[in-house]
């Protein structure tokens, strides 16, 4: 399984830039684990983020076990990642990272939308994020999911918020009238 998609980066002469979207291999964890770093590390000054930014690579590969991870290419190099799981119909998504010089250009939603694409069997979405990121905030807003709930003093004391997106019907079931 691999989905290409074409993004407009406006830092690269006004060109498309295609990206590939895959599931990761154990080839690309070392630089999964980078991207992850940069990524969560824009916010040390406001949480506490070494478990995302310092996490090991025999880490990784435990956690790979038990969730698929989905990586993001343009031209061959891992710029973004992502892992989820499937839990009773609901897909919980976790660790979206995205290079900081590769956000804003449609990276994070092309990720989050193969999510979306390669599991038919979830009635719902599932993610957290940090509270105090507004830019966060909104992109789960834009991606037509919805606040679920707030989780203060969370996870290494974080303030986090959670959204959830329910699939639509694909069949259209109206309820008959008497």
């Amino acid at each position: 399984m691999a989905s290409l998609c074409y993004l407009h980066d406006p830092t690269v002469s006004r060109e498309d830039v295609m990206i590939r979207i895959r599931p990761a291999t154990e080839a690309d964890f070392d630089v999964l684990l980078q991207v992850q770093e940069a990524a969560f590390g824009e916010y040390a000054n406001l949480y506490e983020v070494s478990a995302w930014t310092t996490e090991t690579l025999d880490s990784l590969k435990q956690d790979a076990k038990e969730k698929r991870i989905l990586v993001a290419e343009a031209e061959g190099a891992v710029i973004g990642s992502v892992r989820f799981w499937m839990v009773a119909g609901v897909c919980v998504i976790r660790l979206l990272s995205v290079r900081p010089a590769h956000q804003h250009h449609g990276v994070g939603k092309a990720l989050i939308q193969e999510i979306e694409r390669v599991t038919a069997d979830a009635h719902k979405f599932y993610a957290c994020t940090m509270l105090r990121t507004a830019r966060n905030i909104q992109f789960f807003l834009n991606l037509g999911y919805k606040a679920e709930t707030v989780l203060p003093n969370h996870y290494h004391h974080l303030d986090l918020i959670c959204f959830a997106k329910y699939r639509k019907p694909t069949n259209s079931t109206t309820p008959s009238t008497r």
